[in-house]
């Protein structure tokens, strides 16, 4: 018998009162232990989709399970399951950050326990604050306060929905340090972040959402062998004031750097390049190079060509 993903989303769609459809058809299973990034541009829908997990939001069709409970018939025990940092910062600015912390714990219905809450404030830095009130922090510390709210009860789903957006690096670094420690115990980890390179270090898969609709879902280095590209960039002796003849019929081949470079870009997965081809075309014709440099496509070149890409050639 298999255990129940830590969520499972099907067939989920929003669609607000003046019409506009904020999600369509989304269905998305994301296992124990996981660490999922969910892109996608300003209004795709990322935050919607959160929200509606959470229980923040209604969903107008389709089901949504965390840990095995559905979200809206039994609500209670999906969302103790659930944490959430949020992209605005809401918190009592006249609580002290102990009092604020503890509350939070205690809105599941667990008890105070002195030792989680220490350690969890020691973990983000916020032990020397703890009797400060939320507004005397800095932005920085208030952000801290609410990724604490966030884990007071525990959970085994955690939402970050850009959590590190106008941070500082200190609090990015903390911050990608805990979500390894918690992902080594077993918490499922679902992130929106604009910072790609985040997603590209941290995640094991990728989901884009463009427009409400969840447009591609794969592990993360499968996706960039897929549909990454690779190039190949030729330093030249001499520069070139256009291709030669017999370079001119090679795909992907261009002249670059007012002629003094050549850049031939090709497919990831192809194993079969032009790549000794075209080294021998340039020796034929009396081409001298000094230098070969290669490279791959990151996570955010993938991303913003998927999101610009025409429906029928996503696949």
């Amino acid at each position: 018998m298999t255990s129940a993903p830590a969520l499972e989303i099907s067939g989920l769609g929003k669609t607000y009162a003046g019409g506009l459809q904020a999600l369509r058809d989304v269905s998305l299973r994301i296992d124990s232990g996981e660490i999922f990034a969910l892109l996608g541009p300003n209004g795709a829908g990322k935050t919607t989709l959160i929200n509606i997990v959470c229980g923040i939001v209604t969903g107008t069709a389709g089901t949504v399970t965390a840990g095995g409970h559905d979200i809206v018939r039994e609500s209670r025990a999906a969302r103790r399951l659930i944490g959430l940092v949020p992209q605005e910062l809401h918190t009592d600015a006249f609580e002290s950050v102990w009092a604020t912390v503890n509350f939070s714990r205690e809105l599941f219905g667990l008890r105070p326990d002195t030792a989680v809450v220490e350690k969890l404030l020691r973990t983000l830095s916020l032990w020397e604050k703890r009797k400060d009130r939320i507004m005397t922090l800095s932005g920085g510390m208030k952000r801290r306060v609410m990724i604490a709210k966030a884990l007071a009860h525990e959970p085994k789903i955690l939402f970050l929905d850009e959590p590190t957006a106008g941070v500082d690096v200190e609090l990015r670094r903390d911050m990608w340090q805990l979500v390894r420690g918690l992902r080594a115990q077993g918490v499922t980890i679902i992130l929106t972040t604009h910072y790609i390179d985040e997603a590209e270090e941290m995640a094991d898969r990728v989901g884009v959402i463009n427009k409400g609709e969840l447009i591609l879902v794969e592990e993360k280095h499968t996706l960039m062998r897929k549909l990454g590209r690779r190039e190949l960039t030729v330093q030249l002796q001499q520069s070139l004031s256009i291709l030669p003849a017999s370079l001119a019929g090679v795909p992907g081949l261009t002249l670059q750097a007012s002629g003094a470079q050549l850049r031939y870009v090709f497919e990831s997965h192809d194993e079969n390049t032009d790549i000794p081809d075209l080294l021998q075309k340039l020796a034929a014709s009396n081409i001298g190079y000094k230098d070969l440099h290669t490279g791959q496509s990151s996570l955010e070149d993938i991303f913003v060509d998927l999101v610009h890409r025409p429906v029928e050639s996503r696949q």
